[in-house]
């Protein structure tokens, strides 16, 4: 089986899923990244598809990049300007061709991520 990329994102404010978020995903490469794929979240908090399908999934490093702020000022919460959480990068890396899960848990304040299933 070929590796591919999922994510997902929970806003832990409202306890729902965070629908309208768009996400950026990036290779890095040395010094540089190059920009891969962009998808924005589903009612479910979910992009429709991997944002990094099996046919173009390749070992090595990246970045997700989620636009908090944009979604949060849809949203309708209050917030500062500037907003605490504008952008959230999340760099990782994928040593193996199986299926690797990055989720955003996030609030106005505050995030968390780790290596779903």
């Amino acid at each position: 089986m070929a590796g591919y990329l999922t994510t997902h994102v929970l806003d832990t404010a409202r306890g729902r899923p965070a629908a309208g978020l768009r996400i950026e995903l990036y290779r890095i490469e040395g010094d540089g990244r190059t920009k891969l794929a962009e998808a924005t979240t589903n009612d479910d908090g979910r992009t429709d598809g991997p944002i990094l399908p099996e046919a173009d999934f390749a070992t090595g490093s990246y970045e997700l990049v989620f636009h908090a702020g944009s979604y949060l000022d849809v949203s309708g919460v209050p917030g500062e300007s500037p907003r605490f959480l504008s952008e959230i990068p999340i760099r990782f890396g994928m040593s193996e061709e199986t299926h690797y899960h990055v989720p955003l848990l996030l609030s106005p304040f505050g995030y968390a991520t780790y290596r779903g299933s």
